[in-house]
């Protein structure tokens, strides 16, 4: 049987600097793979035929205005901001911890500093496009995408492999 295992705590790290305290909350990519109908003769009914991953996104709300991120804005490399995301999760019938990572390097697409109101609480939000995914769990990568070179390695399995061999890459 068992519990779910739930976030106890988390923390965001960019390009290296520790945001402790700094981030409210965070949206963790969405993993969708682009899959579109099928059908041929004599079939009698269609199928999904799967094109591969979809983009990837986190979306993240720091508590207040954030310099080092503004200046990241507009970076023209497509893995130009490094950001972790270190979670701890645990079940209630366990005393252990989960170590969740999840890495994504690209670009921040949107950056929305909220509304300027004095003595109010603001939201500084972040949407960071991704050209890099790894998710891993205590140390172990259970799910690696890199567009840019071609590669999808999910629980070890490089799903890409024989596509790279056989456009001679």
């Amino acid at each position: 049987m068992g519990m779910p295992s739930k976030l106890k705590g988390f923390n965001l790290f960019h390009n290296g600097t520790n945001f402790t305290g700094k981030v409210a909350e965070l949206t963790l990519p969405k993993l969708t793979r682009k899959m579109e109908d099928y059908q041929g003769g004599g079939m009698s009914g269609p199928i999904k035929i799967d094109f591969g991953q979809e983009g990837i996104q986190l979306e993240w709300t720091c508590g207040g205005f954030m310099k080092e991120v503004l200046a990241q804005y507009g970076i023209t490399k497509h893995d130009g901001v490094l950001l972790r995301f270190a979670g701890g999760y645990q079940a209630e019938d366990s005393e252990d911890y989960d170590s969740v990572e999840i890495v994504v390097k690209g670009r921040h697409m949107e950056i929305d500093p909220g509304t300027a109101k004095a003595k109010e609480d603001t939201a500084f939000k972040v949407t960071t496009v991704a050209s890099y995914y790894k998710l891993s769990v205590n140390g172990e990568d259970l799910i690696e995408i890199d567009f840019i070179n071609m590669i999808e390695k999910i629980n070890g399995k490089d799903l890409l492999s024989a596509l790279r061999t056989a456009i001679g890459l």
